[in-house]
Parts: structure tokens; sequence; C-alpha cells
């Protein structure tokens, strides 16, 4: 049996969830999270065998979420499943400790396959996915800055231009507004960019935007 904890802030996805997952007798359902501060108490206080995981949920998320669970459960197999496609985004959850990573539009056949060989060991990453990693985005500093960003700045760009604003943003990554706003300024000097309307319009150029 393979028990598992799913971890999305939607209740209406994670009900799709379940009765996906009820096409596998072999699955157990174990565990429901719904934002970062549950996935680490529920992995903390559970047994299970794979962690099926949105990047972007309350508290904490994404690249820093993964961490933790590293962390706190260095054996656990963490699948994403997010509504990204974009390379970079999944080339940072498999490099912070994610076993594999595809896609909310994935077809249900494609997401039971995928968690029956992450649970026994193996990885996976979208073929989709995976081909823009190999074919599409080379390291180009010049074409695509954003590359330089550390997991934090990156992970502060994202919420800049989903529309969050310093303190929020200081409030769910549990950091001060001046850290936030240091981790600002670096990265828009990186990306060459003078203000948010600029931010966020890189962000559309580059398909980095939800």
């Amino acid at each position: 049996m393979i028990r598992l904890l799913i971890a999305d802030d939607h209740a209406i996805f994670r009900q799709g969830l379940r009765q996906v997952l009820a096409l596998a007798p072999e699955f157990d359902l174990a565990g429901e999270a719904k934002n970062g501060w549950e996935v680490i108490e529920l992995v903390r206080a559970g047994n299970f065998n794979l962690l099926l995981l949105d990047m972007n949920m309350p508290g904490p998320n994404g690249v820093e979420l993964i961490k933790r669970v590293r962390d706190e459960a260095p054996r656990l197999p963490i699948l994403v499943l997010s509504m990204h496609g974009e390379s970079q985004i999944a080339g940072r959850a498999i490099r912070a400790g994610a076993s594999g990573y595809l896609t909310k539009d994935s077809e249900p056949e494609t997401l039971i396959d995928a968690i029956r060989l992450v649970a026994a060991g193996g990885n996976y990453i979208e073929p989709a996915v995976a081909a823009r990693m190999v074919f599409n985005d080379a390291p180009n500093d010049a074409d695509q800055p954003h590359l330089s960003l550390s997991d934090r700045e990156y992970q502060v760009f994202l919420l800049l231009v989903q529309g969050h604003g310093v303190n929020e943003i200081g409030e769910q990554l549990h950091l001060s507004a001046k850290t936030v706003s240091t981790h600002k300024f670096r990265l828009m000097q990186k990306l060459g960019v003078g203000n948010l309307s600029d931010l966020v319009r890189y962000a559309l150029k580059q398909g980095l935007t939800q």
C-alpha cells in the first residue's frame, strides 16, 4: 500500500485528486494539507510513502517547502503537481529535492503512473517539461537573466508579479519587510527592470506567470 499525503490549497482540486487516486487500489490517501505549515506538521507526525505537492500554497511553499520537507523526512519522495509548465520552475523544484514534476493538466493515468514510479524510488518529469529543459533552456544569462536569481530572489520575484506587496510577502515567507525589499532591489537589478510594471512585463515575456 502506498500511503499518500496530498497538499493543495484548493478544496475542489483535492476532491478531484481523491477521485483520481481511487482508481488505483494500492493508494491510501492518508493525509491532506492545505498550506505549507500543515505539510510540515503532517510530515513530522505521519508515516507516508509519497508527498504529492502543489508549489503555490499559503505559508512556506515552492522551493523553500521542498527543502524543509527534505530536512524533516529525507527519504520521503516528493512529486510536484503544479500549474506551472515552465522548465525553470521544474528545474528549481528538482534541484531542491523533488523526485518528480508534472503539471495539473496531465491525464489521470499519467499521474497514477508517476506516483507509482516515484514511490518506488524512481524519478519522473513530464515529457513536455523535460523536453523544454533539454532543448529550449540552455542557460543564457543574456536572454534569461532570471536564471541567475537565487532561490529566495526567484520566490520573491514570483510573488511580486502575482500582485503581492512587500509586507504580505514578508508575512508569507517569515521575513522582515526590509529583507524582502532588499531581495526585490537585487532581483530587479539582475533583471534590468526599473519598476513593478516592467517586472510584470518581463515575467509575461518569459512565460513565468500563472
